[in-house]
């Protein structure tokens, strides 16, 4: 029989004691107190550090929302484009022929940036950024090996750039932004072959190709064939706005175009058919503009025998016979189809994205002497 003192009973609580301080000793540190205490201060720092940062970043967003509000003024809804509606008879489509190949191997040429009203539909005026005073701005064309220099020069009241695609320089060099009244010189040797875009890369991008300033450049390939007809379409979104006043950005981010686009108006070659002659050989450079929305270019009652696509020949005609019903491409891409017609008619052109060619992207070629429904006259 064992009997607790209590002198025996504080040794043994002493002796608990020190044996529980010498397994504290023995602990590994992330289970010491002090361990604990240090790292639950980390998190809470931590914690604190994120809080900041992220308050940082709302503010830098909400000071960039401000600058692109800034950077156009045009933020509302602007008028419906009515693509049942027609042009005046005086009215002329811009020509859909692509420009012959120049001669030399140097090729110079003056680029003036704008900002100026065009009529974008039967009835629609629209305050437009351009280069050249055109949209899309003037087609461009040479030859692999050949160099292009262009003088930029900003006649508009916002900063420009421009951005061949056709290029390989340094981005913050030719491709930098100039204040109005300023200009600039890009030069470039063209190292491969396609039709390109170039474009406004002054930031918000989209704002200034949403509201005009893209085109074309046509690199041949060396092995480029003949045709009897050489026609250029850059399909583009429209986006309008109140009277005077441009798209801003955020409709275009929303992607709410009120149209799409044939070479900068509303089915115009459906108004002004383009003229040619059954079995005529036919080549169309297609680009897509954008900004944001895709094509699928198609020809209603031919097909397709060659098709070129980002430098490459994707279709030739061999004795596979095979053929190509459509060109798809997505905004900053590019190629071009050929083929003939074999029969008088009319023949329309789309994208085959309807929802699109709804808003405004349809055209006809008129194939030998036929009567149109409007009884205009082809090109």
């Amino acid at each position: 029989m064992t009997v607790n003192t209590p002198q025996s009973g504080a040794r043994e609580s002493g002796a608990r004691e020190s044996g529980a301080h010498e397994s504290g000793a023995r602990r590994p540190p992330w289970e010491r107190q002090e361990f604990k205490f240090w790292i639950g201060a980390m998190s809470v720092l931590a914690l604190l550090t994120a809080v900041a940062a992220m308050g940082a970043i709302v503010m830098a967003s909400s000071k960039a929302d401000k600058t692109i509000v800034q950077a156009g003024s045009g933020t509302a809804s602007g008028p419906q484009i009515d693509t049942a509606a027609e042009p005046d008879a005086s009215f002329a489509a811009r020509d859909p022929k692509a420009p012959a190949v120049p001669s030399g191997t140097v090729h110079r040429i003056t680029l003036e940036a704008t900002e100026e009203v065009l009529e974008i539909a039967p009835g629609v005026e629209q305050i437009m950024w351009t280069f050249g005073g055109e949209v899309p701005g003037p087609t461009i064309r040479g030859k692999v090996g050949d160099t292009f220099e262009f003088t930029l020069v900003n006649k508009g009241e916002n900063a420009h750039s421009i951005d061949f695609h056709a290029s390989k320089v340094a981005w913050n060099t030719e491709m930098r932004s100039i204040a109005p009244g300023e200009s600039l010189v890009y030069r470039f040797e063209a190292k491969h072959a396609g039709i390109f875009m170039y474009h406004c890369g002054t930031p918000p991008v989209i704002h200034h190709i949403g509201n005009g300033m893209y085109g074309a450049i046509i690199v041949d390939p060396p092995t480029l064939g003949s045709v009897d007809h050489e026609f250029v379409m850059v399909q583009s979104e429209l986006y309008t706005a109140p009277s005077g006043e441009v798209a801003g950005p955020e409709k275009m981010l929303a992607e709410d175009w009120n149209g799409v686009v044939f070479n900068g108006y509303v089915n115009q070659y459906l108004h002004r058919p383009i003229r040619v002659e059954p079995n005529e050989r036919v080549r169309i450079w297609v680009l897509d503009a954008g900004p944001s929305e895709n094509s699928s270019f198609h020809v209603i009652g031919t097909i397709f025998d060659t098709v070129y696509k980002e430098g490459e020949y994707l279709l030739v005609p061999n004795a596979g016979r095979g053929g190509s019903q459509a060109l798809d491409l997505q905004p900053a891409q590019g190629g071009f189809v050929e083929f003939t017609f074999d029969v008088p008619g009319l023949y329309p052109f789309v994208t085959h994205k309807f929802a699109s060619a709804s808003k405004g992207s349809v055209g006809l070629f008129q194939a030998g002497e036929v009567a149109t429904a409007d009884g205009g006259a082809g090109h």
